[in-house]
């Protein structure tokens, strides 16, 4: 696993051992920020479920201007805190180490990506906590199994495309009202 493009670009990440942790695909991660590209520069970005911060990571070395990443597995909050200092971004970054769905997090962002274990309970409830974080005119994205399709609707925001590779999906939210330029 690496840092695809930006200042970043070629890192590698580490991740920890076992399936407690399934990191965002290389070419997964590529199709995501193709599409967010022309919003990442100096956004403020939460990354839900950050497990190795590969997508938060990936933000910043395209410009976002900051990250917060929320995560409560150990041993991915030690592959975090490496995969930082890896690629020097220890003063774009804050990590709140905690359950998502309880975690004091403070709002807005332009930018929050959702990328939870597939197997989650009941996704609606962490889209509309994430939804609750998302900035005016911002996006969210949410990262699940393709067998389990997504909401239309997440708090505010609207389903407004979906990806597909392989056994995942991203589907991209927005507020109709906001000004977040139509479909990504």
């Amino acid at each position: 696993m690496r840092i695809i493009a930006g200042r970043f670009k070629g890192r590698r990440l580490t991740a920890p051992v076992g399936r407690d942790v399934r990191p965002t695909s290389d070419a997964l991660r590529e199709t995501l920020f193709n599409v967010l590209a022309p919003s990442m520069s100096g956004a403020r970005v939460l990354d839900a479920f950050a497990g190795t911060g590969a997508l938060g990571l990936e933000a910043v070395s395209r410009g976002a201007a900051s990250v917060v990443f929320v995560e409560r597995d150990r041993a991915a909050l030690t592959a975090l805190d490496a995969n930082i200092d890896a690629c020097g971004a220890r003063n774009a970054c804050a990590i709140i180490r905690g359950d998502f769905l309880t975690a004091r997090v403070d709002a807005p962002f332009e930018c929050v990506l959702v990328d939870p274990p597939y197997e989650i309970a009941d996704p609606a409830v962490v889209l509309d906590r994430a939804a609750g974080f998302v900035a005016e005119g911002g996006r969210l994205v949410f990262e699940h199994s393709r067998r389990r399709p997504s909401a239309e609707q997440a708090g505010r925001l609207r389903r407004a495309r979906v990806i597909t590779a392989g056994d995942s999906a991203l589907s991209f939210y927005e507020d109709p009202g906001g000004s977040g330029g139509g479909e990504p």
